[in-house]
């Protein structure tokens, strides 16, 4: 588990702090009041720390040693005092912290901890910053690797639209205007008419005085613009404004497809998505199976645990269930009850497929209240390729519904009925 260093002198301000972190960040806290403390701490977990909090005026160190010191370590540093001082911000944002806060009540804690959670997201953030001049060019790459950002670097819009064929995973570019070869505004043009607001953030700097330079370089499609030279400050409040905005669009997104309880798709997306599958399965005469998946005597867990443990126990089931078959098209379709959709395979060997994930989950202990509970299944399978895929699934819940009839804890397929 990944630890973070903590180092606050305020009773008040620690007991709000511990409670923070442990509701919500999934890391080990280690707590100092000083920063002789703070020092030994280190010493004890050398290269364990993934940031640190840390109060800028402490009893042994009242001019933010502490800073000095956890900075040294090369530990992203998020710095909490109880004054604004614009000097003192100045200094420390030059030093290389990550984020200066105000103690200012609850919300500003709150933001503190939520600081340290962007810090562990931005290490699977790719970035691309484009720029002909080497030193604006470094600068704008280190501002990005201080927040741990994946760093990925471009001369001018040509060097930048081949960085960016190699890497379609980049989600934030940003680029200078004037540049040789492609300018900003072109690069910006071109990349739009490929990727959505929604799928890559762009955003403009230039150092010319132009007041028409943003409004141009937002109607050329970038999502927003910085006017050089910007305080380390006013860059991080826009970058994280856009990489927030970009993540609640594709949290969005998820909830529109998935099941809100088990993060599986949901019915509606599992035959959007198989209906595509099941008319070239259809067109090409390849084989295509269709699964469905009932808990056996899942109602029992409801009845004997309760329906917050139900949901637990699915959540569970759905995680083993994703783990084994998630390389297919897999949804849980209502209650307990999931399909799976095949490729490439066979009746038999999808038979074969299935009664081994049967197995497997039977022998899997899943905790339930304090309890340990196994759960089995039964099953319909057909690779029967009807006239449409709701065809399909009907003739696989009617192979399932006669496994449980018979006593449930089997898998029957087209063979079966024979």
């Amino acid at each position: 588990m990944k630890k973070i260093m903590v180092v606050e002198d305020s009773e008040m301000v620690m007991k709000v702090l511990r409670h923070l972190i442990q509701v919500q960040l999934p890391y080990e806290a280690i707590y100092a009041t000083s920063l002789a403390q703070a020092q030994e701490i280190y010493e004890e977990h050398q290269g364990e720390f993934f940031a640190a909090l840390v109060d800028l005026n402490l009893p042994d160190a009242p001019d933010g040693e502490v800073v000095d010191f956890t900075l040294g370590k090369k530990i992203p540093t998020i710095v909490l005092t109880g004054s604004y001082d614009e000097k003192k911000r100045e200094q420390l944002f030059n030093k290389g912290i990550v984020d200066y806060i105000t103690k200012e009540g609850r919300y500003a804690y709150s933001k503190a901890v939520e600081m340290v959670l962007r810090l562990e997201k931005n290490q699977t953030i790719k970035v691309l910053v484009v720029d002909d001049s080497d030193m604006a060019r470094k600068q704008v790459v280190n501002l990005f690797k201080r927040h741990l950002y994946q760093v990925l670097q471009a001369e001018d819009g040509v060097e930048a639209i081949k960085v960016m064929l190699e890497n379609p995973d980049i989600k934030l570019l940003i680029t200078d205007y004037n540049m040789p070869r492609m300018d900003g505004f072109e690069l910006v043009k071109n990349l739009r008419y490929k990727y959505d607001k929604t799928d890559l953030i762009m955003i403009g700097v230039s150092g010319e005085s132009s007041e028409a330079l943003s409004a141009k370089f937002i109607k050329h499609g970038a999502n927003d613009f910085l006017h050089k030279p910007f305080h380390p400050e006013e860059f991080y409040c826009r970058i994280n404004h856009n990489i927030e905005f970009l993540e609640l669009i594709e949290k969005i997104a998820f909830n529109a497809s998935h099941d809100h309880l088990t993060g599986l798709y949901h019915r509606a997306q599992f035959f959007n998505l198989g209906r595509e599958q099941h008319k070239t399965a259809v067109e090409k005469q390849t084989p295509l199976a269709a699964v469905v998946i009932n808990i056996d005597q899942f109602s029992r867990i409801n009845n004997e645990y309760g329906n917050e443990w139900g949901d637990i126990a699915l959540k569970q089931i759905a995680q083993s269930l994703q783990g084994m078959l998630g390389r297919f098209l897999l949804a849980r379709a209502d209650a307990d009850d999931f399909y799976v959709l095949l490729g490439g395979l066979d009746n038999e060997k999808v038979l074969s497929l299935i009664s081994k994930v049967k197995q497997l989950l039977a022998s899997e202990n899943h905790m339930i209240d304090n309890q340990s509970v196994q759960f089995i299944f039964s099953a319909g399978v057909t690779n029967l390729l009807s006239g449409s895929l709701d065809q399909q699934i009907a003739k696989a819940i009617l192979y399932m519904q006669r496994a449980k009839d018979a006593g449930g804890n089997m898998v029957i397929g087209d063979d079966d009925e024979d």
